[in-house]
């Protein structure tokens, strides 16, 4: 039993030495980081949705042989590059 304890306190000075080198600073850098990348993640999201609508405008144009409204939905697209 007495190993036990000696062993489990080992473990919890281990883990509050290690806790003990994270300072909040570093967290708030990690946040931060995580955060601009959540945006990046939304940009990019917002983009496949744009892009997915333009696909979805095309089909039924490019169906019909409508050449006219494809190209429209095309000049369209490129102008909100």
């Amino acid at each position: 039993m007495g190993s036990l304890k000696t062993a489990f306190g080992r473990s919890r000075r281990a883990v509050g030495e290690k806790l003990s080198d994270v300072s909040v600073l570093d967290l708030r850098h990690r946040v931060n980081r995580l955060e601009q990348e959540v945006q990046e993640c939304r940009a990019l999201n917002l983009r496949l949705a744009e892009l997915t609508d333009l696909v979805t405008e095309l089909l039924l144009p490019v169906a019909q042989r409508d050449e006219a409204k494809v190209n429209e939905l095309v000049e369209r697209y490129q102008r909100s590059l």
